[in-house]
C-alpha cells in the first residue's frame, strides 16, 4: 500500500505515467546485464571474452526462474521472522494478478523491475573470478546464491518489515546494500575460494578490447539511469532528481579517476574513464535519492578518487579480483552508502538529515551498522556456498582449461577467428575435432 495515499484517506490508484515510466525503467536495468558483458567481455584475455558473455547472460535465466519461483515472496512478501525474511504467500507469483497495485503501478511490473536488479547483483559476481571458474559450478552456485545471499539481504532493506529499513532506519534508495556491497563482498569470498590465476601477478593480464569495454560502460551507464530514477517508482520529482544525481556523480567519478591517473601513472587512460565512470555510478545508487546535486557531485568524485586505489589492493593483499568487483563495487557501495550520513537532506529524504546538514551522527551510525552486517553476512555466506561447490563438484577449472582459454574447453568456440594482434595461427587449429569438421563443412 502507498502510504500517501493511505494518509490521505483513498485507496491506491493505477498511475498510467507511473507505469510508463516503470516499464521503461525495467527495460533499462534489463539491458545492463548484456551492458556489464561487454564490459567484462572486453577486460578479460581473448580466450576467454565468451566465457565471460556467458556468466553474465546464463544469470538472466537463473535468477528469472527463481525470483518467480520463490525469491520475490521470500523478498517482497510479509515479513515472517522479525525482518529477516520474507513469507512464501505469493511463491509462484501466486496473488499477484493484473489489478493488484504496488502503490500506483501494476504489481507484477515492481516484481519485474525488482528481478532486473537482482539478475545484474549475480552477474556482476562472476567478474571476481573471471578466466578461471567451472561454468557448470557457475551454473549452480547462481541460483543457490540468488536464494541465500541475495533475497535475505534484500528483504533486510525494501522489504516489509525488513529489519534495516523498519527497525535499524538506515537509507538505500536504488540499492548500494543489496547490489553493490552484497555482489563485492561476495566476490571477495570467492576468489578467496578459488584462488589466484595463473600467472597472477607475473603475467601481463591487460584487457583485451578497450572499445568494447568502453561500449559496456556506455551501457552501463544509460541503465543506470533505470536503476536510479526508476527506484523512485513514478514519473515525479524524486525520479528526476535521482536521474540528474545518477548523471552528477558518473562524470565526477570519471573526472576523479582520471586524475589520480594523471598524476600517479602520468597518463588517463581509456580503462580508467570507464572504470571511474562506473566507480561514480556504484556510489550514487544508494544515495541518488537522499542527497543533493552538490552531494552527488561530492559522492561520485570520492568514489573515483578511493576506488582507483582501492583496485590495486588486490596486489598487496594477494587476492586475485579478476576485474575488481571489490575495489569499485565493495568499496564504492560502502563510500555512496557511508555518505549518506554526511549528505542526507531533508528535502530529498522527507525527514532525516546528514551530519552536514545538521542531523548529527545519528544517520552515519546507522548507515554504518547497516554497511557491517550486509558485507559481513554476504561474505560469510557466499564463502560458504563457495566452499561447498568446491568439494561436490570443484569449483576452479582445470590448469590445461585455464591455459587454453575457457572459450576454446568449456564452449568449443571463439571469439575471433584469426587471433587478436598478430598472435597465434588460425584458431581452427585448435578446435576439437568436432567442431573443426563442422566449422568445414560450413
Amino acid at each position: 500500500m502507498d502510504t500517501a495515499f493511505l494518509a490521505a484517506g483513498k485507496a491506491p490508484a493505477l498511475d498510467t505515467g507511473d507505469t510508463a515510466w516503470l516499464l521503461a525503467a525495467t527495460a533499462l536495468v534489463l539491458l545492463m546485464t548484456p551492458g556489464l558483458a561487454l564490459f567484462y567481455g572486453g577486460m578479460v584475455r581473448t580466450k576467454s571474452v565468451l566465457n565471460m558473455l556467458m556468466m553474465s547472460f546464463v544469470s538472466i535465466a537463473l535468477v528469472t526462474v527463481v525470483w518467480l519461483a520463490v525469491g520475490y515472496s521470500l523478498a517482497f512478501g510479509d515479513d515472517s521472522a522479525g525482518g529477516l525474511i520474507g513469507g512464501l504467500q505469493h511463491a509462484g507469483m501466486a496473488g499477484l494478478g493484473p489489478a493488484d497495485l504496488h502503490g500506483t503501478v501494476p504489481t507484477v511490473l515492481f516484481a519485474t523491475f525488482q528481478l532486473t536488479f537482482a539478475i545484474i547483483t549475480a552477474a556482476l559476481v562472476s567478474g571476481a573470478v573471471a578466466d578461471r571458474a567451472k561454468f557448470g559450478a557457475w551454473l549452480v552456485f547462481v541460483p543457490v546464491w540468488a536464494l541465500l545471499v541475495y533475497v535475505p539481504v534484500t528483504h533486510w532493506v525494501w522489504g516489509p518489515g525488513g529489519w534495516i529499513l523498519a527497525h535499524l532506519g538506515a537509507l538505500d534508495f536504488a540499492g548500494g546494500l543489496p547490489v553493490e556491497i552484497t555482489s563485492g563482498a561476495s566476490g571477495l569470498a570467492l576468489c578467496l575460494v578459488l584462488g589466484p590465476r595463473l600467472g597472477f601477478k607475473k603475467d601481463a593480464m591487460r584487457p583485451h578490447n578497450l572499445p568494447m569495454v568502453m561500449l559496456g560502460a556506455g551501457l552501463l551507464w544509460f541503465g543506470w539511469f533505470g536503476f536510479n530514477a526508476g527506484s523512485a517508482l513514478g514519473a515525479n520529482g524524486l525520479a528526476a532528481a535521482a536521474f540528474l544525481n545518477t548523471l552528477a556523480a558518473g562524470c565526477t567519478g570519471l573526472l576523479g579517476w582520471l586524475l589520480v591517473e594523471q598524476k600517479r601513472d602520468g597518463h588517463p587512460t581509456t580503462l580508467g574513464a570507464a572504470s571511474g565512470a562506473v566507480a561514480g555510478l556504484v556510489a550514487i545508487t544508494p544515495s541518488c535519492g537522499t542527497v543533493s546535486l552538490l552531494g552527488a557531485l561530492v559522492v561520485g568524485l570520492a568514489a573515483g578518487v578511493v576506488c582507483s586505489y582501492a583496485v590495486s589492493w588486490k596486489f598487496k593483499l594477494n587476492y586475485d579480483d579478476s576485474l575488481d568487483v571489490v575495489g569499485v563495487h565493495l568499496v564504492g557501495g560502502i563510500i555512496g552508502t557511508l555518505l549518506i550520513g554526511f549528505f542526507a537532506v531533508r528535502g530529498m529524504t522527507g525527514g532525516s538529515e546528514g551530519l552536514l546538514y545538521g542531523g548529527g551522527l545519528a544517520q552515519l551510525g546507522k548507515q554504518l551498522v547497516a554497511v557491517a552486517a550486509v558485507a559481513a553476512y554476504a561474505f560469510a555466506v557466499t564463502y560458504g556456498i563457495g566452499r561447498l561447490i568446491d568439494r561436490a563438484m570443484g569449483f576452479r577449472a582445470s590448469e590445461e582449461q585455464e591455459h587454453t582459454g575457457l572459450d576454446l574447453t568449456v564452449h568449443a568456440e571463439t571469439a575471433y577467428d584469426h587471433g587478436v594482434l598478430g598472435h597465434g595461427a588460425p584458431v581452427a587449429h585448435s578446435l576439437p575435432a568436432a567442431t573443426q569438421k563442422v566449422t568445414s563443412q560450413a
